[in-house]
């Protein structure tokens, strides 16, 4: 008679781990498409508008506002924000303990950053002229974006995620030296372009 009940061989743990594992790494490159192309798409457009507005010389070339091009921009950020809170919920029921933890508080982070970045340039932007008032909070919110990626890169070891915010730094750096209008075509096009392009990769090779 054979005992069903038997212990599993290390073997079969060692099987069912790795299986595990594997469908584990799977979901997280499924959720980190989530992470990365609804940002690209909501960069390439809405700094798109920006560029339109500003133009490179000081003239626009396109009749849009100021505010409606923030106002695709946002309207963007807002869906993909709504993306990335659904792909870090998924992600964060897949792990426990430690790694749950640092999730949690590295969620936090982004939020306590992104509202420390709201106060600074609501204080100082109305001592601004328009465009720099723009460049002021476009160069914020994407120096918040570089750092934490960076940060995140080092708590998981994921150099990919560390490289992909040392690349979002250089972008914004040369962009603000270079004036609204640059820092939005350099935006739209390395930021809004290059984060589809990762996604999609992702996607392909997952």
């Amino acid at each position: 008679m054979v005992d069903d009940d038997r212990a599993p061989s290390p073997e079969e743990m060692l099987r069912v781990m790795e299986e595990q594992n594997a469908a584990t790494v799977k979901m997280l490159y499924a959720d980190t498409v989530l992470l990365y192309m609804p940002w690209g798409v909501a960069w390439l457009f809405g700094f798109t508008a920006l560029f339109l507005h500003y133009g490179l010389d000081g003239q626009p070339y396109a009749p849009i506002t100021q505010m409606q091009a923030v106002g695709v921009l946002m309207a963007g950020q807002v869906v993909a924000g709504a993306f990335a809170v659904f792909g870090m919920v998924r992600m964060n029921r897949l792990v426990r303990g430690g790694s749950a933890t640092k999730g949690a508080m590295y969620g936090y982070a982004w939020f306590a950053g992104m509202f420390l970045m709201t106060v600074i340039a609501l204080r100082l932007s109305p001592q601004l002229p328009p465009e720099e008032s723009g460049l002021l909070w476009a160069g914020s919110s994407l120096m918040v974006v570089a750092v934490l990626h960076m940060a995140g890169g080092a708590v998981w070891s994921n150099w990919q995620m560390f490289f992909v915010g040392a690349w979002v730094a250089g972008v914004d750096a040369l962009g603000v030296l270079l004036g609204a209008g640059w820092h939005a075509l350099l935006t739209a096009v390395l930021l809004g372009g290059g984060f589809i392009v990762i996604g999609l990769w992702l996607r392909r090779h997952k």
